[in-house]
C-alpha cells in the first residue's frame, strides 16, 4: 500500500523531501495550475461571444467573472486548513474533480443563469485545490529545491497567461458565436481528467482523507473561525466585484472589517481554550511572512490592472480585435515564465533583491508604456511598440511572484502550510479586486473628460504609486533581515 502524506516510508518518514515521488507530484500540481489559469484568461476573451451566444446582459457577464472570484476567495483559507488536518492530496483531487465537472456544466449551460451557477462551483473547486498545491510544495520541497519548485510554478503561470487568450481566440474562431465560447470551458475537461488520473497514480494514498474525529479532531477544523473569516472575505470582496450596483452595498466594507476583528478575537479565544485555531496568528509576527503578504497584496492591487487597461485601450481605444489584443501580452507572459524559472534557483541567494529588482522593472515598463501610447496618439507611431514596454512588466512578474511566495512561506510551520498559503492567495484576490475597481474607475472618469492616452496614463500612474509602495515594503524587509 502506498504511503500517505504523513505516513511515508522509513527513509522519508521524517523528511518527505527525499521522496522520489515529489517531482511527479509537482508535475500534477503544475498541470492543474495550467488548467485553472487558462480557464481564467480564456473567459476574459470569451465574454463578447457569451453575450451573443446566450443573449447575456452586462450584469450576467459581470457575474461570469465575479462569481468565480467570490467563491474562490471565500473558501481558500478554510480549504487550506482542512488540507492541513485531513490530508492535502485527497482534497486536491476533490477540488480538481469539482472544477472539471463545473467546466462541463459551464460548457453545456443553456442560459446565463446556469453558466453563472457553474462558475460559482468552479470557484469552489479552484479554492479547494489551490491551497493544497502550495501546501504540498512546502511539504515535499525544502531549501533550493523549494525555490526551484516555486520557479516551475511561476513558469506554469507565465505559460498559462500566454496561451490562454490566444487559445480562446482560436476556439471562438473555430466554433463560432454559439459553440466557440462553450469550447473555452470544455477545454478544461481533458486537462482535469489527466490531472485526476496522474494524481491517482502518483499521489500517496490520494483517496484516503483523514476525517477528523468527533470532538477534538472536529474542533481542529475550527468551524466558527472558518465561518467568520469566510463571511469577512465575502463582505470585503462583494462591493468591489459588484461594481455599478446599489451604493448601499459599500456598507458591507465596515461589516467585513468588523467580522475580521471578530475572527481575530475568536482565534485568540480558541487558542486559550487549548484548541488548534484555524490560523496560527503567531505567523503574522514573522516579519518575512507579514512583509511578504503585504508585498503580494500591493503588487496584485497594481499590476493586475495593467492587463485590463491594455485590453481596454487596444480594443476600444485603438479599435482592434480581442485576438489582436491577446498578442500584446504573449511576449510578456513568456518572459515571465523564463524569469520565474531563472529566479527560482537563485531566490535563496539573492532574496528580496530579486523582488526589488522586479518592482523596479515594473516601474520602467509602466513609464515606457505611457511613452509608447503617447507616441502612438501624437506622432502616429506603431502601437506594437507597446509589446516591448510590456515585456519589462513580464520579466517583473517572474522576478516578483514566485520568489516572493518562496520567501514569504519559508519560515511558516508545515502544520499551517495550507492555511498560511491560502491567506497569501486571499491577499492577492482582495488586492486584485480593490485595484481593478479603483484604477479602472479612475481611468473611465478621466476618459469622460479627456482622451484614451490621458486616461490610460492616469491608470498607469495609479499602478505606479502602488508598485512604489510594494517596493518600500520589500526594502523594509531587506533591512529587517540585516
Amino acid at each position: 500500500m502506498a504511503p500517505s502524506e504523513t505516513e511515508t516510508s522509513p527513509a522519508s518518514q521524517d523528511d518527505p523531501t527525499v521522496s522520489p515521488e515529489r517531482w511527479r507530484i509537482l508535475f500534477v500540481l503544475l498541470v492543474t495550475i495550467v488548467m485553472t489559469l487558462i480557464s481564467v484568461s480564456i473567459v476574459n476573451v470569451a465574454l463578447p461571444a457569451i453575450r451573443v451566444g446566450l443573449g447575456a446582459t452586462a450584469s450576467d457577464l459581470q457575474w461570469v467573472l465575479s462569481g468565480y472570484a467570490l467563491t474562490f476567495g471565500v473558501v481558500l483559507v478554510m480549504a487550506g486548513r482542512a488540507g492541513d488536518i485531513m490530508g492535502r492530496g485527497g482534497l486536491f483531487l476533490i477540488g480538481v474533480t469539482i472544477f472539471t465537472l463545473a467546466s462541463i456544466a459551464a460548457g453545456l449551460a443553456p442560459d446565463a443563469h446556469s453558466l453563472n451557477a457553474a462558475r460559482f462551483v468552479q470557484g469552489v473547486g479552484s479554492g479547494i485545490l489551490n491551497p493544497q498545491g502550495l501546501g504540498m510544495i512546502q511539504h515535499y520541497f525544502r531549501g533550493k529545491e523549494r525555490g526551484k519548485a516555486f520557479g516551475y510554478f511561476g513558469t506554469a503561470i507565465g505559460f498559462s497567461v500566454a496561451v490562454g487568450p490566444v487559445l480562446g481566440g482560436v476556439l471562438i474562431e473555430l466554433g463560432g458565436a454559439d459553440i466557440g465560447w462553450r469550447l473555452t470551458f470544455l477545454v478544461n475537461v481533458p486537462i482535469g481528467i489527466l490531472a485526476i488520473i496522474l494524481g491517482l497514480m502518483w499521489f500517496p494514498r490520494p483517496l484516503i482523507i483523514r476525517l477528523p474525529r468527533i470532538g477534538s479532531g472536529l474542533r481542529s477544523l475550527d468551524p466558527i473561525g472558518a465561518a467568520l473569516l469566510g463571511l469577512a472575505v465575502l463582505a470585503v470582496l462583494f462591493p468591489f466585484v459588484e461594481s455599478g450596483g446599489n451604493p448601499w452595498i459599500w456598507l458591507l466594507l465596515p461589516l467585513g472589517l468588523l467580522l475580521l476583528w471578530l475572527w481575530v478575537k475568536w482565534e485568540q479565544h480558541y487558542l486559550r481554550l487549548g484548541h488548534s485555531p484555524m490560523v496560527d496568528l503567531k505567523i503574522f509576527t514573522t516579519k518575512s511572512y507579514s512583509n511578504g503578504i503585504t508585498i503580494m497584496a500591493l503588487y496584485f492591487m497594481g499590476v493586475s490592472s495593467i492587463w485590463v487597461l491594455v485590453a481596454l485601450y487596444i480594443q476600444e481605444g485603438d479599435g482592434r480585435s480581442a485576438l489582436e489584443s491577446a498578442y500584446f501580452g504573449i511576449p510578456a507572459a513568456l518572459l515571465s515564465a523564463y524569469a520565474a524559472h531563472w529566479a527560482g534557483s537563485r531566490v535563496l541567494t539573492l532574496g528580496r533583491k530579486l523582488i526589488v529588482a522586479g518592482l523596479a522593472l515594473a516601474l520602467i515598463g509602466l513609464l515606457l508604456s505611457v511613452a509608447a501610447i503617447a507616441l502612438h496618439e501624437i506622432y502616429d507611431q506603431s502601437i506594437w511598440w507597446l509589446i516591448v514596454s510590456l515585456s519589462f512588466i513580464g520579466v517583473a512578474q517572474g522576478l516578483v511572484i514566485s520568489p516572493n511566495q518562496t520567501l514569504t512561506l519559508a519560515e511558516v510551520p508545515l502544520a499551517y502550510a495550507g492555511s498560511s498559503g491560502a491567506i497569501l492567495q486571499t491577499g492577492q484576490r482582495i488586492g486584485t479586486a480593490i485595484g481593478i475597481a479603483f484604477i479602472t474607475a479612475a481611468t473611465f472618469s478621466t476618459l469622460a473628460v479627456s482622451n484614451w492616452a490621458t486616461a490610460i496614463s492616469v491608470g498607469f500612474g495609479m499602478v505606479g504609486v502602488v508598485v512604489v509602495l510594494a517596493m518600500l515594503v520589500a526594502l523594509k524587509d531587506m533591512r529587517d533581515r540585516v
